[in-house]
């Protein structure tokens, strides 16, 4: 059960990710769960995002004890056009061709999330072996681009806000003048859908009630 004395265990070293939780009003304990992120050949996007929630999941159980978390969330999101996972790009001249590719275009944001609760505390030898989840599940968004100039391209990849971002941009920050419109939640593209996250929360018991404090006006 999440509570202050029992935080949840954010396993992700992702900004995004924890400025959403701790604007949702979570206790919170942030510990980044390092996995290999590479992608394998020929595998498809749900099976990457299974695989890399999964072992980060893993990762972050040898540090819930430690931190005496009474549940952990991890999740790994990717931008999807068409048949090819965009991530994170390698340096600038990569982050103009992700621009260039999703210009004018629809693709997808899928980010896939777990939880685990306190009663899946496994021993760290046995937790490489035993990554199932309480709950697990992908959110998928759409997103619409317009079509940008090359002008508009390099000057926002020159900008380096999309360097540490899959697919090359951050529809909280500047890279909002190329999105025309999404269906779906916007917080999932952002890194976490919030909505979804509460109610599997709930779902799974780990949140007794929410919100956690009643709402102060100002």
């Amino acid at each position: 059960m999440i509570d202050d004395a029992h935080p949840l265990l954010l396993g992700s070293g992702s900004p995004r990710r924890r400025e959403i939780l701790t604007t949702l009003g979570l206790p919170l304990r942030v510990a980044a769960a390092e996995v290999d992120e590479a992608g394998r050949p020929g595998e498809g996007a749900a099976a990457y995002l299974e695989r890399v929630t999964l072992a980060k999941l893993a990762a972050a159980r040898r540090l819930q004890q430690a931190v005496g978390a009474g549940a952990i969330l991890v999740a790994d999101t990717s931008v999807i056009l068409g048949d090819s996972i965009l991530g994170k790009p390698r340096d600038e001249g990569d982050a103009r061709a992700m621009l260039r590719a999703l210009s004018g275009r629809e693709h997808q944001v899928w980010t896939r999330f777990a939880i685990a609760g306190a009663e899946a505390d496994l021993a760290p030898a046995a937790a490489p072996a035993c990554a199932e989840a309480l709950h697990a599940e992908t959110v998928v968004t759409r997103v619409r681009f317009r079509q940008l100039d090359d002008d508009e391209v390099a000057s926002y990849a020159a900008t380096g806000e999309g360097l540490d971002k899959a697919g090359a941009y951050a529809i909280q920050g500047i890279g909002a003048f190329a999105v025309a419109g999404i269906e779906g939640s916007y917080s999932n593209v952002v890194g976490l859908p919030a909505c979804e996250v509460v109610a599997a929360l709930r779902a799974a018991g780990l949140l007794a009630r929410f919100p956690l404090s009643p709402a102060r006006s100002s």
